[in-house]
């Protein structure tokens, strides 16, 4: 079918925006055949005077598919369908346009215009050391990435949620999969913001990612095979080598994990597709259907650290993997990134048969997380803090991170991974370049890692991960400019 015939209804009474409904029309065409990859569709100008709407409307759809990577604009020529979801997956709710999506997006922008979204600056911190210790070295100024950003989190509601926590009356039994309450936040949270239709009874409730990584590791057979990114999330490496497993490393590009070059005899892959860690790209489109694909018919686990998932700032965050397949993926998010780790806080979606083996290992063992982190969590999302929270986040890290690209612009050195979460990559030539960072960074009181460590082999990526979202406002700006002059000297030097 060409793409101008293409037929899209609206439904201009419903509650879903008119982006959402052209955006999902799209990609269900996609799924199902009526459009091919290659097809080229019409201009946002042509397709929006077909139906009646404002060119607004069918440009947020286009930017949202273009980010998702469905589409690709090539200059001069238009726009492509470049990939097309699973068709045994293609349904309407696996995507992250959703209520959650486009239209959260406009409200939050509404509501950033109307001033509601501008972020709470706490001081800077006291000095550094202890002054009763004049001999204690200064304490770094630390830009790792992963870091929650505290500045932004409203202290008031924060009291008010852990008051109605101690409001709920003692436990009479203990719920291994999590406290109800907290299960039904959390599938609420992954619908509006993750675009993941799941159910109460799907999700267990965990101590953070690396817990259920844990508890997945410990379902694998001794020996087994699991492949990692490379560079990658080295914590997770450990915990999946802890339990008896072996880490093979997974080729990267600037695509992401190349499935092509996936070893076989794999048992999982663990991969962080939303932003990965610590590249800071996306896992294209086609990639992440050749990934579930490619599960599906050798039989391996895709194990999917949402990391940063909920954190994107050029449009609504990118439909999930188990979304596309939830029969092959098992979903692993956190509230440390949103929150803080402290809250002890997360949660895990597996396949039916991995999620009966959990539960049945939890109630054997007789152990589950804490449920006082999850009455928390459920508490700030029932007043609509969390929500609140949410969009000064994005709003706070959008400007921070505008902030570094305009500190590192001016280095000569390239800034690299999507508008998302709470880091960026800088490049740098060579191995001595980037140490030459670090040491220089040190010696002026910042810490910023190096790329190489999240190497398990020999490193062939080059840089310095820059976290913004951890430090104060305070001494986020003075420690950028002193990894910007770093990186200069560097660059000058090669």
């Amino acid at each position: 079918m060409p793409a101008d015939d293409l037929p899209i209804v609206l439904d201009r009474l419903g509650q879903e925006p008119l982006a959402v409904q052209v955006a999902d029309a799209l990609r269900t065409a996609a799924g199902s055949g009526a459009l091919r990859v290659g097809d080229r569709l019409s201009s946002t100008r042509a397709l929006a005077a077909r139906l009646g709407v404002s060119r607004t409307v069918t440009a947020a759809a286009y930017d949202q598919l273009l980010a998702e990577g469905w589409l690709a604009g090539k200059r001069g020529s238009g726009t492509f369908i470049t990939a097309a979801p699973p068709t045994h997956r293609a349904r309407a709710h696996a995507s992250a346009v959703d209520e959650a999506g486009v239209a959260y997006r406009c409200a939050e922008q509404r509501q950033a215009a109307a001033g509601d979204s501008a972020a709470a600056t706490m001081a800077p911190a006291s000095a550094r050391g202890s002054s009763a210790d004049p001999s204690a070295e200064p304490e770094l100024t630390d830009l790792t990435a992963g870091r929650p950003c505290l500045d932004v989190l409203d202290r008031a509601a924060w009291r008010r949620a852990w008051r109605a926590a101690a409001d709920r009356p003692p436990a009479r039994v203990i719920d291994y999969a999590g406290h109800p309450e907290f299960r039904r936040a959390v599938v609420d949270h992954l619908l509006r913001h993750r675009g993941l239709a799941a159910r109460p009874d799907q999700l267990l409730a965990t101590s953070g990612t690396t817990a259920g990584l844990d508890e997945i590791a410990a379902t694998l057979p001794p020996g087994a095979r699991v492949a990692l990114e490379e560079p990658g999330y080295q914590r997770a490496a450990v915990t999946l080598e802890a339990r008896g497993l072996r880490v093979v490393p997974a080729e990267m590009d600037s695509d992401g994990l190349r499935v092509d070059r996936l070893p076989s005899g794999l048992s999982a892959v663990y991969c962080t597709p939303a932003h990965q860690f610590p590249l800071g790209s996306r896992l294209s489109a086609g990639r992440r259907v050749a990934l579930v694909e490619r599960a599906r018919a050798e039989g391996f686990l895709v194990l999917e650290d949402d990391y940063d998932g909920e954190l994107r700032y050029d449009v609504a965050p990118l439909p999930l993997l188990a979304a596309l397949d939830p029969d092959v993926v098992a979903y692993l998010g956190t509230s440390s990134k949103l929150l803080t780790p402290a809250l002890g806080v997360g949660w895990l979606v597996a396949p039916p048969v991995l999620h009966a083996r959990l539960l049945a290992a939890r109630q054997h063992a007789a152990i589950r997380p804490s449920p006082a982190g999850q009455l928390v969590f459920a508490a700030l999302a029932e007043y609509g803090d969390l929500a609140r929270h949410l969009r000064r986040l994005r709003a706070e890290l959008t400007e921070r991170r505008q902030r570094v690209v305009e500190a590192i612009a001016g280095t000569g050195a390239p800034v690299l991974g999507d508008a998302a979460g709470g880091h960026l990559r800088v490049g740098l030539p060579s191995a001595r370049a980037e140490q030459a960072v670090i040491d220089g960074a040190a010696r002026a009181g910042v810490l910023v890692p190096g790329l190489s460590e999240y190497h398990r082999g020999p490193a062939r990526v080059f840089g310095v991960s820059v976290g913004y979202a951890g430090p104060t406002r305070g001494e986020l700006e003075p420690a950028v400019e002193v990894v910007a002059e770093m990186v200069r000297r560097a660059w000058a030097e090669c």
